[in-house]
């Protein structure tokens, strides 16, 4: 029996993928799949802003891909925008300013489905949660379940792109720390006031960067994409796994 820690790999079925866009570019990812079984639910994870260290090793998103195939079920597609880079490898291309990302938003989507993977949910955290609020439902409407917003500062999508979401009736989730430097729980309800589904969950103590504060983040996801599965996660594993230590690239700021 090992404790669950920051950079504990567990077992599942992991492949290095390339996803195509619409305009020509190549982007790095990995899809990680439950290692002995079909999954339950699948989650496409769109990272913070690259311009500020945004990338798919980004902690909270790094620690998904590593437990949740193992503890959860799930399948995970994590996956550099346009011009982004990790340990992985640098995306084509530059950033999109939020637009241009439409196309990477669509290309994961693609994959998703080609693939053809079971309810497929979106979770960004900061920036990434924007994207999944602008693109989500243009891109594939009949595709995504819901989105799960992570520390939304709700910067880039416009309140018309939120107000899609309405007549949707699909589920919207925000989790936000309880003290974010960009936008409070409040400011995250008064945003997101024209999904009337829209739910805004706290994350006591947590800041905008989460540090700490992962276990709680997966543990609210989970609860969301996959209900069947009980929630507080494990945080002990008893079986084979690794402790592996990933190269940040560029500095984890959002």
């Amino acid at each position: 029996m090992v404790r669950i820690g920051p950079n504990t790999l567990l077992p599942a079925r992991r492949e290095a993928v390339t996803l195509h866009t619409g305009d020509g570019l190549r982007l790095v990812g990995e899809l990680a799949l439950p290692a002995d079984r079909a999954p339950v639910a699948t989650v496409v994870l769109l990272h913070p802003l690259p311009t500020h260290g945004g990338m798919m090793d980004s902690h909270v998103l790094r620690k998904a891909a590593f437990r949740l195939p193992a503890l959860a079920g799930l399948a995970v597609l994590r996956f550099n925008t346009r011009g982004a880079a990790s340990e992985a490898g640098r995306s084509e291309g530059a950033f999109g300013a939020a637009e241009g990302e439409r196309l990477d938003v669509a290309a994961a989507l693609d994959f998703v489905r080609a693939r053809e993977l079971p309810r497929v949910w979106l979770a960004g955290w900061s920036f990434g949660s924007d994207l999944a609020l602008m693109h989500g439902i243009s891109e594939a409407q009949d595709l995504v379940q819901g989105l799960v917003l992570i520390a939304p500062p709700l910067r880039w999508s416009s309140p018309e792109q939120r107000a899609a979401w309405a007549p949707t009736g699909k589920p919207v989730v925000a989790l936000v720390p309880q003290f974010d430097d960009y936008r409070l729980p409040d400011d995250v309800r008064e945003g997101c006031a024209m999904i009337p589904q829209a739910r805004v969950i706290t994350l006591p103590g947590a800041g905008h960067l989460l540090v700490g504060h992962a276990d709680a983040v997966l543990d609210h996801l989970v609860s969301v994409v996959a209900p069947e599965t009980p929630t507080p996660l494990p945080r002990d594993w008893d079986g084979d796994c690794e402790n592996r230590q990933v190269t940040i690239v560029d500095s984890e700021r959002r």
